[in-house]
């Protein structure tokens, strides 16, 4: 390889540059508030899951008794759905609002 022509990955010290995007990235606070806000609601989402699990059983075995829904079991559960979707979006970097309990409230039952 020539003198010349550096290799892709190579920064140039001079070229007016304070630093190559990913030490700003690495350095970036904001990245790294997002990992600690990351790791929370990977954690809030096995409990919700966890959560669901239960409704889900306490609604079939209300539905194998009764033989009727539990409407209070359904728009729990929506709810449970819909913040676990909202938790998903975030940590899939879809969306920058973090989901219950900090930037948005808790989901409604209501189905769109």
């Amino acid at each position: 390889m020539s003198d010349d022509k550096p290799p892709a990955d190579h920064v140039n010290e001079g070229d007016g540059n304070d630093g190559s995007p990913i030490e700003e990235n690495i350095k970036s606070r904001t990245t790294w508030l997002r990992l600690v806000f990351i790791v929370v609601f990977y954690a809030l989402a096995g409990v919700a899951s966890f959560v669901a699990s239960a409704v889900i059983v306490l609604g079939f075995l209300w539905v194998l008794f009764t033989g009727e829904t539990n409407v209070q079991l359904q728009r729990v559960g929506q709810s449970i759905a819909s913040y676990i979707y909202q938790i998903i979006r975030y940590l899939t970097f879809n969306s920058d609002e973090k989901p219950y309990p900090f930037d948005a409230d808790w989901p409604s039952a209501d189905t769109d």
